[in-house]
């Protein structure tokens, strides 16, 4: 089957698990046209590149985020994309085009929250699959104890969920909580994995993971040295050595899953990739959601309900640290109870989509 795959690009989570969920089409013998925006492009071109012809990776153009600390800065998110916005649509008219002067027939499409590849299905009426984990706002139910559902933030994000891929043959919903299903044609599955993760086994030693983007990174250098007795090793400064209890490490692709499984803990945005493989690894996590971006609260308050770890919305203080490190032990027990899964779901969900729409057959309200 000839399948068209888009993926957004702000962020590289939809690009990790994007790659796990191309592999598997593609070693099952289908052909894939991917369309993605961002660095997530030249990830998955690497990535893809040893299918040869059978996955092409075409860049288009996409929305992007400008942060501010740990705050989506709106003013500069409006400027930066309407400013991109002309030669942004220049791009992805061409790669339309290109598309179809290609010849190459999608089936069907698949799109990770990412528009264009939604807009191309629309258009040439083909069916849609969603595939993120974006979808639980909307098409879940959600209890009063975890976020107000008369909350202006709640209701916004609901709505521009709900706006970004509607009417799709079906919506796979990856996501490590499970709250009632409120909608047809929806299935939630585990979080997609990385092969990387997949194999790891948790061993916790003392040291303390930090994650985050390199102005928070440095920002929380002065609170970290104050915890003198506490080993920390974080990544996004840009930076490497040492500094007392702190490491500052370079990225790594290998070199970041070891620090995780052993990590006694880690703190970082509360980004839905990362949350999940600290979920499956059961190691306690501190999640700082990025203030304007709701799915990321959503995410750590139900990581916090279910007692995995902590949701913390404002600024990061020594206190907030060490009542968090204090709590671990009980974090570490609730985890306990969380069993681990691989993509064996997902990939089960896949094979059952391809060949249902391939004999034309109806969206099933689940899978």
């Amino acid at each position: 089957m000839d399948i068209l795959y888009g993926v957004v690009g702000e962020g590289m989570g939809h690009a990790t698990r994007s790659r796990v969920v191309l592999g598997h089409l593609l070693d099952g013998g289908h052909r894939v046209r991917v369309v993605v925006s961002g660095k997530a492009h030249s990830f998955l071109r690497d990535e893809l590149a040893p299918y040869g012809d059978r996955a092409q990776v075409e860049e288009i153009h996409g929305l992007s985020f400008q942060v501010d600390g740990n705050r989506i800065d709106k003013s500069e998110t409006l400027s930066a994309n309407l400013e991109a916005l002309p030669g942004g649509l220049k791009k992805n008219i061409k790669a339309y085009f290109k598309l179809i002067d290609s010849g190459f027939q999608p089936e069907v499409v698949f799109s990770d929250f990412e528009t264009w590849a939604y807009l191309y299905g629309l258009n040439h009426r083909l069916p849609v699959v969603s595939l993120d984990n974006m979808q639980i706002i909307n098409r879940c139910e959600h209890e009063d104890d975890v976020t107000s559902l008369r909350s202006a933030s709640f209701l916004l994000a609901k709505n521009i969920v709900k706006m970004k891929m509607p009417g799709a043959w079906h919506y796979l919903v990856t996501s490590f909580f499970f709250p009632p299903i409120r909608k047809r044609r929806t299935t939630l599955i585990p979080p997609i994995l990385r092969p990387e993760i997949l194999s790891a086994s948790r061993d916790p030693g003392e040291h303390v993971l930090i994650y985050l983007k390199a102005e928070a990174a440095e920002a929380t250098l002065p609170l970290l040295a104050q915890l003198s007795s506490t080993p920390f090793k974080v990544y996004g400064t840009g930076r490497t050595g040492r500094q007392g209890n702190v490491e500052l490490c370079p990225f790594s692709g290998q070199g970041f899953v070891d620090d995780l499984r052993t990590a006694r803990a880690v703190v970082a945005a509360a980004g839905f990739s990362l949350m999940g493989e600290a979920v499956h690894l059961q190691v306690p996590m501190l999640a700082l959601p990025i203030k304007g971006q709701y799915e990321q609260t959503l995410n750590a308050l139900y990581l916090e309900k279910l007692g995995y770890g902590q949701c913390h919305e404002s600024t990061l203080t020594v206190d907030v640290i060490s009542s968090f490190l204090s709590q671990t032990e009980r974090h570490q027990s609730a985890l306990a109870g969380y069993t681990p899964q691989s993509n064996e779901m997902l990939f089960e969900c896949l094979d059952k989509i391809v060949r249902l729409i391939g004999l034309d057959e109806p969206a099933p309200d689940t899978l």
